[in-house]
C-alpha cells in the first residue's frame, strides 16, 4: 500500500479469520503470519527488512555505530565460581562476539582459556548459555545455545586437558544441572524432542527429571521424576549442602509459587518424596544446616523472610523463622560458609547484610549509592565469595570478599571509554492514575540544560516480579552522550516492593502497569523534561507488550516507539512455546473474565484504522522460541494497514539467527542499537553531536 507523502509498505494480505471467544467475535486477519516456515511468511520478513534497511540508511547511522563500537569495547567479566580450589569465570575483551570461559588454578595464577564459543563453525553462531563446575573442579558441564534459541545442548569438558567427553544432552530448557558429590554425573530436566520444523513453536510441557552418568548416552539416562498428570510442572535439581540430599524445586511456569521434592541420594532406588506440597507461596532453597532446610519465602510475608524446617519431620508445626520480614523487600538469600547473605532493596536500590545461620546480624556491607548487586554464591564450607556491583553509568566491578572479614576487594573491573563523572543519576517519585506513588530513575549528562525540554527515552518492564534496578548499558551511555535523558520507572507488576506490588500489576490489574507508564510520560512532560514531540518509549519482551499497549492507548503522547520481542497478541499468547507459563501474570484467555481484560489492552487487537500512530520500530529475532516472532509480525502488519496516510513510518526489523536476546552476539547488539538510536534521533529531532575522541565513521565494508 502507498500513502501520499508516506512510506510504501510491502503488500500484506488480510484474511477473513474471525473466531468467537466467550461470545465476542475476534478478528485475526494476519494469522497466516504464524506459519514461520511458509514461503509467503519468509517473503514478508524479507520485504520488511528491506524496507527497514532502506529507511534507516537515510539517517546518520554510521556515526552512531562507530561510537557504539568504542563504548562497547571494554572488558566484561562474569562472577567467578570456585570449585576444587579453582576459579572459573567468563570474559570478553570488548568486541568479541561471545564471552569465553576461563579458569585459574589458584587466585593469583594466570587465567587459562577453557572454552571459546567464538571458534564455532556452526551457521548462526553459538553462545555459552550456562556452565556448572563439578565439585572437585575437574570437569565443567556447559550449555551451548545456537542462533539465539532457548534450546540448549549440554556437554562436558575436562579442565586439565581441555577436551570434551562424548556426552551430548539435548532438548533442555529452563534448567541448570546439579552434579553429584562424587563427580560421576548430574541431574537435569528435559523435554521430549519436538517434531521436526516445530522447534520454535511447539509447546514446552511435560518436563522430566533425569540422572546422567558420565560416558553414557542420553537415551540411557535414568528417569528420576515425572508427573504426566501435571504437564505444566517443571523441575530444578539442587544439591544440598551435605551432598547427601537432592532438593527438587517444582515450578509452574512463571507462577512465583513453588513446591519441593526431596531425594535421599544414599538410598537406592531413588524415590523422591514430597517436602513442600501446597504451592501456597514462593520457596527458594538456601541451605541445609544440621538437618534443617533453610528457605527464602514470601509465606505470610509479602516482602520476604527466611524460615527453616526439619527434613525428617517437615510438618509446618515445626517450621521456624530465621530472618523476619522487614520494610525492605528481601530479594535474595545465599549461604557462604556460616553466614547468610541477604540482599534487600530500598526503592530498587540494593543493600546487603551478613547474618549468622540463626539469623542474627553480623554486619551491613557498605555499597555506593544507586547501585545493584549480584552474586554471593559459594561452597557451604568456603568463606570466599564474589559479587558484581554496577550502576547506570559504570560497568560492573567484580569484588572478592571473605565473609569472616567482610571488607570487599576488587577482583576485576571493566573500564569504558567515557567518564561516569559526566553524568548524574537521581530518583524521583510521581503519582499514577489511581494516586499510587511510583519511583523513577532519571539519568542524564550533568550539563544537560535544566528547564529546557529535550529528547527523553522512557524505558519500562512492569511484570513477573522483575525489579528494574540500576544497570549499566553502553547503549544508554551513548544516548546520554547524545544529549538525551534516560528514564526508568519501577512500575507495578515488578518486584521492587514485594509480592503485593507485583500482584497489583497482574491479570485483572494489568492496566495498572500501563497507567503507571503513561503517568511517567505525563510527569516528564509536565515537569518540563520533554514534550510529546521529543519523547520515545521502549521495552523488551513483557516490556514490548507495555510499549504496544501504551502506544495503542495513547498514540498522541509519543514521537517514537520501540517494542522489542514483545508479547502483542493477548488472545493467542498461550498457544506457542512457553507462552502458557505467563498466565500467572497475564491471566488465562480461556477464562471469560480474564479474557475480557486481555482483549481490552491486547496491542494487536486494539490497533484502530485511521489513527496517527507514532513512528514505530518493531524488533524481533527469527529464532525467538520464547516470545513467538509472529507477535511482532502481526502487530507490524496491523499498524502499517491502520496508519493514517502520510503518517510516521511503521518498521519491522527481524534479526537473522537471533532469539529473545540472551546470547546475542556483540556485533548484532551494536547494529541493532545503531538502528534504534538512528530511528529515534530522526523522529525526535536529535542530531548526533561530536564526541571527544570519536573515530571516523566506518565504511559499509567495515561494518559488522
Amino acid at each position: 500500500m502507498s500513502f501520499p507523502g508516506g512510506l510504501s509498505y510491502p503488500p500484506t494480505p488480510r484474511e477473513d479469520v474471525v473466531e468467537l471467544h466467550h461470545g465476542i467475535a475476534v478478528a485475526d486477519p494476519y494469522r497466516w503470519l504464524e506459519d514461520l516456515e511458509a514461503p509467503v511468511v519468509k517473503t514478508f520478513v524479507k520485504r520488511q527488512n528491506e524496507l527497514t534497511r532502506a529507511e534507516l540508511a537515510t539517517s546518520r547511522r554510521a556515526e552512531f555505530e562507530a561510537r557504539l563500537r568504542v563504548l562497547w569495547n571494554h572488558e566484561r567479566y562474569g562472577i567467578p565460581c570456585k570449585a576444587g580450589g579453582r576459579y572459573f569465570y567468563t570474559h570478553n575483551p570488548g568486541l568479541q562476539r561471545q564471552d569465553a570461559l576461563f579458569w585459574q588454578p589458584s587466585y593469583s595464577a594466570e587465567p587459562r582459556l577453557l572454552l571459546d564459543p567464538n571458534l564455532s563453525t556452526e551457521e548462526g553462531g553459538q553462545a555459552l548459555a550456562d556452565y556448572i563446575v563439578s565439585p572437585d573442579g575437574s570437569k565443567v558441564a556447559y550449555a551451548l545455545a545456537s542462533a539465539g534459541s532457548d534450546w540448549q545442548e549440554w556437554r562436558i569438558r575436562e579442565v586439565d586437558t581441555g577436551r570434551d567427553l562424548p556426552d551430548r544432552l539435548r532438548w533442555i530448557k529452563f534448567c541448570k544441572v546439579a552434579w553429584t558429590r562424587d563427580n560421576s554425573g548430574f541431574f537435569y530436566a528435559r523435554y521430549a524432542a519436538p517434531d521436526q520444523g516445530l522447534e520454535l513453536s511447539s509447546l514446552n510441557q511435560n518436563q522430566r527429571l533425569y540422572f546422567h552418568a558420565l560416558g553414557s548416552g542420553q537415551d540411557d539416562d535414568l528417569l528420576v521424576l515425572e508427573r504426566p498428570d501435571q504437564p505444566r510442572w517443571g523441575f530444578q535439581p539442587i544439591l544440598g549442602d551435605d551432598a547427601h540430599h537432592l532438593f527438587i524445586e517444582v515450578w509452574r511456569g512463571t507462577d512465583p509459587e513453588t513446591a519441593y521434592y526431596l531425594l535421599e541420594l544414599d538410598e537406592k532406588p531413588w524415590r523422591p518424596r514430597p517436602l513442600i506440597e501446597d504451592f501456597d507461596a514462593r520457596y527458594v532453597f538456601v541451605a541445609l544446616d544440621r538437618g534443617r532446610a533453610i528457605f527464602h519465602t514470601d509465606l505470610d510475608a509479602p516482602l520476604g523472610r527466611v524460615i527453616s524446617l526439619e527434613l525428617e519431620a517437615p510438618a509446618r508445626t515445626g517450621w521456624r523463622e530465621v530472618l523476619p520480614e522487614r520494610p525492605e523487600p528481601l530479594l535474595e538469600v545465599t549461604r557462604v560458609a556460616d553466614r547468610l547473605v541477604a540482599t534487600r532493596s530500598r526503592h530498587a536500590v540494593a543493600s546487603v547484610a551478613l547474618h549468622r545461620l540463626d539469623g542474627s546480624l553480623v554486619t551491613d556491607l557498605e555499597l555506593p549509592a544507586t547501585s545493584s548487586v549480584q552474586g554471593f554464591k559459594a561452597h557451604p564450607e568456603d568463606p570466599e565469595t564474589f559479587f558484581a556491583h554496577t550502576t547506570f553509568t559504570a560497568p560492573a566491578t567484580i569484588w572478592r570478599i571473605d565473609v569472616r572479614e567482610p571488607h570487599p576487594r576488587p577482583f576485576r573491573a571493566g573500564r569504558v571509554e567515557s567518564s561516569s563523572d559526566r553524568f548524574k543519576v537521581e530518583q524521583v517519585f510521581y503519582e499514577s492514575k489511581d494516586k499510587t506513588v511510583v519511583p523513577m530513575f532519571l539519568v542524564s549528562a550533568r550539563d544537560r540544560h535544566a528547564g529546557k525540554p529535550g529528547p527523553v527515552y522512557l524505558y519500562g518492564y512492569g511484570g513477573f516480579s522483575v525489579s528494574m534496578s540500576p544497570t549499566f548499558s553502553p547503549a544508554i551511555l551513548h544516548w546520554l552522550e547524545l544529549g538525551g535523558l534516560f528514564a526508568q520507572p519501577c512500575l507495578r507488576g515488578g518486584g521492587e516492593y514485594g509480592r503485593t506490588w507485583h500482584e497489583a500489576g497482574t491479570k485483572l490489574h494489568k492496566q495498572n502497569v500501563f497507567d503507571d507508564f503513561l503517568a511517567a510520560a505525563e510527569w516528564l512532560i509536565a515537569e518540563g523534561y520533554t514534550t510529546p514531540e521529543q519523547l520515545a518509549i521502549g521495552g523488551a519482551s513483557n516490556g514490548g507488550l507495555l510499549i504496544g499497549a501504551c502506544m495503542t492507548q495513547r498514540p498522541d503522547l509519543f514521537a517514537a516507539c520501540l517494542p522489542a520481542v514483545g508479547v502483542l497478541d493477548m488472545v493467542r499468547f498461550h498457544r506457542f512455546t512457553i507462552g502458557w507459563a505467563w498466565q500467572s501474570d497475564y491471566g488465562n484467555p480461556e477464562d471469560p473474565e480474564e479474557f475480557h481484560a486481555l482483549l481490552a489492552y491486547s496491542p494487536y487487537h486494539n490497533v484502530k484504522p485511521g489513527t496517527r500512530y507514532p513512528a514505530t520500530l518493531i524488533t524481533t529475532g527469527d529464532h525467538d522460541d520464547r516470545v513467538f516472532p509472529a507477535h511482532s509480525f502481526k502487530f507490524a502488519a496491523a499498524l502499517q494497514a491502520a496508519q493514517v496516510p502520510g503518517g510516521p513510518p511503521i518498521l519491522l526489523r527481524v534479526e537473522q539467527d537471533a532469539g529473545h536476546g540472551a546470547g546475542t552476539a556483540v556485533d548484532k547488539l551494536i547494529a541493532t542499537t545503531a538502528d534504534r538510536w538512528a530511528f529515534m534521533a530522526r523522529h525526535l529531532g536529535l542530531e548526533p553531536q561530536p564526541t571527544p575522541g570519536m573515530p571516523e565513521p566506518l565504511s559499509p565494508q567495515e561494518r559488522p
